[in-house]
């Protein structure tokens, strides 16, 4: 399996992308950070930017709608297999691009998925 990115990445312990980075990497997923800031969530580092990656399985997404614009290239260039909406980062336009480019979309809490193990 290929690499779990969390796309909107914060340090904030309180923030539901910081749970998202630490409970893949306890349960041994291959996650890469990327935020506004760079940082660091336990051992992870945040990358900021849009940086080249190979092999992203899954992306999380942990933005609104209107941050989630200017990534719209990106993301589809990442060649995902899957991208998971989670709650407040729902986005129509987004969502109908993906699904015209063969990208499995989800609309749920990553949290929830990982650890009742239906991720």
């Amino acid at each position: 399996m290929g690499k779990m990115l969390v796309l909107g990445a914060a340090e904030n312990p309180d923030r539901y992308s910081c749970k998202a980075v630490k409970a893949l990497d306890r349960n041994s997923y291959d996650v890469v950070a990327v935020g506004f800031r760079p940082g660091f969530i336990k051992h992870i580092e945040i990358l900021d930017g849009m940086p080249e990656l190979e092999d992203v399985d899954t992306v999380l997404l942990y933005m609104g709608e209107k941050k989630q614009t200017e990534f719209y290239d990106y993301i589809i260039g990442l060649k995902p297999r899957r991208v998971i909406f989670n709650p407040g980062a729902e986005n129509p336009e987004l969502l109908e691009i993906l699904k015209k480019k063969g990208i499995q979309v989800v609309k749920d809490c990553a949290l929830i998925m990982i650890n009742t193990d239906s991720f």
